[in-house]
């Protein structure tokens, strides 16, 4: 018995390969599919390399045909969604049929910094425009609302003054890289308790 995760993203995927080779030869977490909704992304790259199953859903259909997509994460019986620079809205009805089972990273102390067109260097920029002393990851659940669900866990980092984009970036990328998967086996933990008390 495992838990199923499916990693969205839409971009180069550095914390999806990062997320899918911590769990390789994990006792019960099993990184089951890859969802992008960007033909053109990274991620579809390293996601063949690591021999990972790959779906491309793009915008419309995800918005237009959403009963597909969510038979598809049901076919593959998905415990878990964890998005990982996935920049598109989840829909409702997708958020409602995984009630906290939807979780994302944010490059940024939320609420500050948070919601639509703010990720990536975006959120970076901001950030030092503003002069703020720190900076970090939120760890948070999805729902309907860009970066507004129940916050799990944020770590600071601070923002020195001589920081600049990309220096800025290369902290954040660190503390996603330690702990997302940390955050994400402790989800999966109490799901797979839960499965194993169902059975």
């Amino acid at each position: 018995m495992a838990v199923n995760i499916s990693i969205w993203a839409s971009g180069s995927g550095t914390n999806a390969e990062n997320i899918i080779q911590k769990f390789k030869n994990h006792p019960f977490i099993k990184i089951k599919m890859i969802v992008t909704n960007n033909p053109n992304a990274g991620v579809i790259q390293r996601a063949e390399r690591l021999k990972k199953t790959i779906h491309i859903i793009p915008k419309k259909i995800l918005y237009e045909k959403v009963d597909r997509v969510i038979e598809l994460l049901e076919e593959e019986q998905i415990d878990l969604i964890v998005l990982a620079g996935f920049l598109l809205k989840v829909p409702e009805k997708i958020i409602q049929r995984f009630p906290d089972r939807i979780m994302n990273i944010h490059p940024a102390l939320l609420p500050k910094y948070g919601g639509k067109g703010f990720y990536g260097e975006y959120v970076h920029r901001a950030v030092l425009q503003n002069k703020e002393k720190e900076s970090g990851i939120t760890i948070h659940y999805v729902n309907e609302e860009y970066d507004a669900g129940q916050i799990i866990l944020q770590v600071r980092c601070p923002v020195n003054p001589d920081d600049t984009v990309e220096s800025l970036a290369k902290k954040i990328h660190q503390l996603e890289y330690e702990y997302y998967p940390k955050v994400i086996e402790q989800i999966a933990q109490r799901i797979y308790e839960t499965k194993k008390t169902n059975v």
